[in-house]
């Protein structure tokens, strides 16, 4: 199934590749490609931009995969979360349309505007600045360059676990184009396809496009309906239990690429793209739930029908698991929920903003320009210039405690917009004893967040913003590449960048009137039972958070790498490098009690920006004919100043980016492909990855024993496939992929089994507890005497099967068969935990056992 291609400058004018159902496959050195014979030699080399300028990737001297998309539509796999099976030391994690991308244990859990991704995604060349709207569906892509390790030189800012870079397929005016369309559970119907012609003489044009639909695969229900007389209120106007589902897609894709010829030495591209998402809100199931569900003054959150009692939370709204006392027949507990997106609590003076009921959904609109000119001065020099404009919106709702009883509700909108520019210098000097780099970025983003955010655990109930966050950053690089020999490289770069951002809060009611002037009636001697009871004002804990701007931040930092590489063979090139990464520091975007808070709890506060050495040593190898490659990689990081968004914090309610710490990590990678016999080919990667903490800085509950989330010791994967040639006019291809992740926790402070007493006890107001008094968790109770919480997801293995035969033709049909997680494993790809306050623990599932049929046919 896969097939290997050369990747080189040549193919990429000629408009080689996929475009649209773009299929990707790991290319471990180089490209492999289909032989004259029909089978599949590894003799031709692929070519990468990684040190910003053409090498063959097996010349490189630092940790990248590559992974190609020219005739791999038969996998069909559409969007970057699948190179966490590919390639060593991903790790991905996708709540809403937040891509939490993680590289050798360094990545960003927030999706907020204000902490910035330690993984950075580059699209043709354009830095996205937010990881929200990231997890892309690979329309019109030639290749993915996967960088691990800091790339603070090479990729700049927010690059310091690695890089990922998507190349697009340029026009070509070849007259190409493909139409594929697939069918499969779940009701899923993907429709893709691409034209690629000639305008004129020197202007070609590429028109992509793509949709994909998806029923849901959790289903909401009606807890009434399906539990007759619980006394929970129904939700449904009819007798139907099922109020919906979550999970489900709808998602519309478009681009238009033109590439202009006007001389022979000016190259000039632009494009423009536009992505349309109308999907369900994210599929959630709730796995842990203790919480009696009343105010400080015994309010109940959701009143019973019955006698009007307070519904507590607990083991009975946990479909499935060992947290579970759910009596529920008749549907797959593992995909239920009985989340309502609705707060149905009685209205009071303290909370006069009931009910509230969302709308369940996840949208966004992702759209922006491109251009690049490429101009070549000399036969040494050219001039590159890469100039952006993008813009997204997206907005979406939670359910956090996935049950009728409204722990917390929110409803958040997003927008970004940014401009940047690129100004680039190749060439090469003493008659081409030096390759060199030099340039310059300048990148500007504004953006806001807007939010409805009702915490009834909490007491407050408010809308968040728009907050903006304007933010700006400059940088100058240099990199150069020393040829000592014919064998022997020495690499230096250096970069340096400026930061510049700022914040401004505002924190109002939902009817857009201020809290305050006044702090709560409580703190002032009012006998009320705490400061959200009644006899309180709305959102008090708030007075002193709208409209403040913390002092601009503003940093700079200097990158620097050295490496040396020495080819022993034309089967062995061995490496070694030192190099530096840093992440930009910030706000904290979230603060729940402002400067003036009567018990100092002040979170309105900057957090540093993160930094980290690493020193790597590795290897590239061809040998037995070329039928075995075998790339590894060992590395060891000083990883200072470690920022992660902490949610168990000595004041809560609480959910801030803080420097946590320093650690050392350290690690190994292989990659490798074999052909061992004609028609055989197959393929694999491993990483391990050992993270110890060296320090703990600052009041957190993180200790040296924990790890940073989404950071698994071990991941393998492999692919194994037979081609039998000659079936009809076509080749038939059996295919398996595998993969395996250990077990990683989804929350800076690790737990691994608290159990937890359900006993009810009544909280005890107590006006200097530095935690916000009565809000504590309160036991359930219910027939479990203790639950059990966790912010652990278990190891899993994963496996894939596709069948495939293509025609031998010039403008081939194609038929696929595939099936998806085929042992129908039961895992998350995220766990959202809040069990010490909130008292709810949620966690995405992800697809059951799926099935497709694609039929593709390129003209």
């Amino acid at each position: 199934m896969f097939e290997f291609q050369r990747i080189s400058s040549r193919l990429r004018s000629s408009g080689a590749g996929l475009a649209l159902a773009v299929a990707i496959a790991p290319v471990a050195a180089q490209a492999q490609e289909e032989s004259s014979d029909g089978g599949r030699g590894l003799g031709n080399e692929i070519i990468v931009t990684a040190q910003k300028r053409e090498q063959s990737l097996s010349d490189v001297s630092l940790s990248v995969s590559a992974v190609g998309a020219e005739a791999l539509a038969e996998t069909n796999t559409s969007n970057i979360e699948a190179l966490q099976t590919l390639v060593p030391s991903i790790s991905f994690g996708n709540d809403f349309n937040f891509a939490k991308l993680f590289i050798r244990g360094i990545g960003l859990q927030d999706h907020l505007i204000t902490t910035d991704p330690g993984v950075s995604v580059y699209v043709d060349g354009v830095y996205l600045g937010r990881q929200v709207g990231q997890n892309w569906n690979l329309t019109n892509i030639e290749r993915i360059e996967v960088l691990r390790g800091p790339q603070g030189t090479l990729a700049g800012r927010n690059s310091i676990g690695g890089a990922i870079k998507l190349f697009s397929t340029k026009p070509s005016g070849e007259g190409r184009g493909s139409i594929q369309a697939t069918y499969g559970s779940y009701n899923r119907v993907d429709v893709r396809g691409f034209a690629d012609f000639a305008v004129s003489d020197n202007l070609f044009a590429r028109i992509a496009g793509a949709t994909k639909n998806r029923d849901g695969y959790v289903k909401r229900l009606d807890y009434d309906l399906t539990h007759p007389g619980s006394g929970v209120p129904t939700q449904s106007v009819g007798p139907n239990p099922v109020l919906g589902t979550l999970g489900g897609t709808s998602y519309a894709a478009g681009k238009l690429s033109l590439r202009w010829l006007p001389t022979d030495t000016v190259e000039v591209n632009v494009s423009g793209d536009y992505s349309r998402d109308r999907s369900e809100a994210g599929a959630s199931v709730l796995l842990y739930y203790n919480n009696a569900s009343i105010t400080p003054d015994g309010i109940p959150w959701l009143a019973s029908t019955i006698d009007g009692s307070a519904i507590p939370g607990n083991c009975a709204f946990v479909p499935n698991g060992q947290n579970s006392c759910d009596t529920l027949t008749g549907y797959d507990s593992k995909f239920v929920t009985y989340s309502t997106f609705a707060d149905l609590r009685e209205p009071t003076t303290q909370a006069p903003y009931k009910p509230l009921i969302l709308n369940p959904h996840q949208h966004l609109d992702n759209y922006g320009i491109t251009a690049t000119i490429d101009v070549e001065l000399s036969d040494t020099l050219k001039l590159t210039s890469i100039n952006a404009w993008r813009k997204f919106k997206s907005d979406w709702a939670q359910d956090v405690d996935n049950s009728p009883i409204a722990n917390q509700q929110l409803r958040q909108v997003l927008k970004n917009e940014q401009w940047s520019t690129e100004l680039r210098l190749n060439g090469t000097a003493f008659d081409d004893m030096v390759d060199f780099t030099l340039g310059g970025i300048y990148f500007d983003r504004d953006g806001t967040l807007t939010a409805r955010v009702d915490l009834n655990y909490a007491g407050i109930d408010f809308v968040h913003g728009p907050d903006p966050t304007p933010a700006k950053s400059k940088a100058l690089f240099a990199n150069a590449t020393f040829h000592a020999t014919d064998a022997f490289n020495i690499n230096v770069g250096v970069r340096n960048t400026w930061d510049t951002k700022s914040y401004t809060f505002f924190r109002r009611n939902p009817d857009l009137t201020v809290p305050g002037p006044l702090p709560c009636a409580f703190f002032l001697g009012a006998p009320t039972a705490g400061p959200t009871a009644v006899g309180n004002d709305p959102n008090c804990l708030l007075v002193g958070l709208n409209n403040i701007s913390p002092p601009t931040f503003k940093d700079s930092n200097f990158d620097w790498r050295v490496a040396a590489d020495y080819r022993f063979s034309d089967a062995l090139m061995m490496y070694a490098q030192v190099s530096t990464g840093f992440r930009s520091g910030g706000f904290n975007p979230r603060p729940f009690f402002g400067p003036t808070d009567p018990f100092g709890r002040n979170q309105v506060k900057e957090f540093k920006p993160e930094k980290l050495t690493a020193y790597e040593i590795g290897f590239k190898s061809d040998f037995a004919d070329g039928a075995v490659r075998l790339n590894a990689s060992a590395f060891y990081n000083d990883y200072k100043d470690i920022i992660l968004t902490l949610s168990a914090c000595p004041t809560a309610p609480c959910l801030q980016p803080n420097n946590v710490g320093a650690a050392h990590v350290k690690g190994f990678e292989l990659e490798t492909m074999l052909n061992p016999i004609e028609g055989l080919s197959m393929d694999g990667a491993l990483s391990y990855l050992d993270f110890k903490y060296t320090e703990i800085t600052g009041p957190t509950a993180v200790t040296l024993d924990m790890v940073t989330p989404y950071t698994p010791k071990w991941k393998w994967s492999f692919g194994i496939q037979y081609d039998i040639y000659d079936v009809g006019p076509g080749t038939l291809s059996a295919r398996f992929d595998g993969s395996y992740q250990s077990s990683v926790y989804t929350e800076a402070v690790n737990y691994d089994r608290v159990e937890v007493t359900t006993a009810f006890t009544p909280p005890t107001p107590v006006v200097t507890d530095p935690v916000i008094p009565g809000v504590v968790a309160l036991g359930g109770g219910g027939p479990l005497p203790t639950v059990i919480a966790s912010n652990k997801i278990d190891s899993y293995f994963i496996g894939n099967a596709r069948l495939t035969w293509k025609q031998n033709d010039d403008d081939p049909w194609s038929i696929s068969l595939e099936v998806q997680n085929l042992f129908d494993k039961y895992y998350f790809t995220s766990l959202y935990e809040q069990f010490a306050s909130p008292g709810t623990i949620s966690g995405a599932p992800g697809l059951p056992r799926t099935w497709a049929v694609t039929v593709r046919k390129d003209f």
